[in-house]
């Protein structure tokens, strides 16, 4: 289905979450929530000593379920910054389907870091995708005329 858009995103915190349905309700198109099978622990101290762990250790977490990618010619793709880049359900998530000549906007949440190496492993990640400008934001603190001004320029 020629030009059908996906908001994709992973949300530990909810964050991500709140920006994905922030994106969602300007460009439309399906909301996917990726979900892990094993649920991250509550505890902050935890996830980012597992997420540590599971970079090092080039880890993909399995998922509850995953779209049909080869509907959608757009991805906007969430993910909060763990590590100095996209946390691991987003690697799952690339890994399980074929994003060749996709394009992907990526966005992702963070506390106070930036973006890191986040955009630019998603690219080295997916060679054969269009990977456009990303857009950082610092834990909910969007600012609709800002994000607006990305996807009128990256969309």
């Amino acid at each position: 289905m020629a030009g059908k858009v996906l908001v994709a995103y992973y949300s530990y915190s909810g964050n991500t979450k709140s920006v994905a349905e922030k994106i969602h309700s300007i460009v439309g198109g399906d909301l996917f929530e990726i979900k892990t099978v094993q649920k991250y622990p509550a505890n902050y101290n935890e996830v980012i000593n597992l997420a540590k762990k599971e970079k090092a250790e080039n880890y993909k977490p399995q998922l509850v379920e995953m779209p049909d990618i080869s509907a959608y010619d757009k991805i906007y793709l969430g993910s909060p910054v763990w590590w100095y880049t996209f946390a691991t359900p987003i690697k799952s998530f690339l890994a399980g389907a074929d994003f060749s000549g996709k394009v992907i906007i990526p966005f992702c949440t963070h506390g106070g870091g930036g973006a890191a190496e986040t955009f630019s492993d998603i690219k080295n990640f997916c060679p054969d995708s269009v990977v456009k400008t990303g857009y950082a934001i610092y834990e909910r603190s969007v600012k609709p005329s800002e994000m607006e001004n990305w996807i009128n320029g990256e969309a």
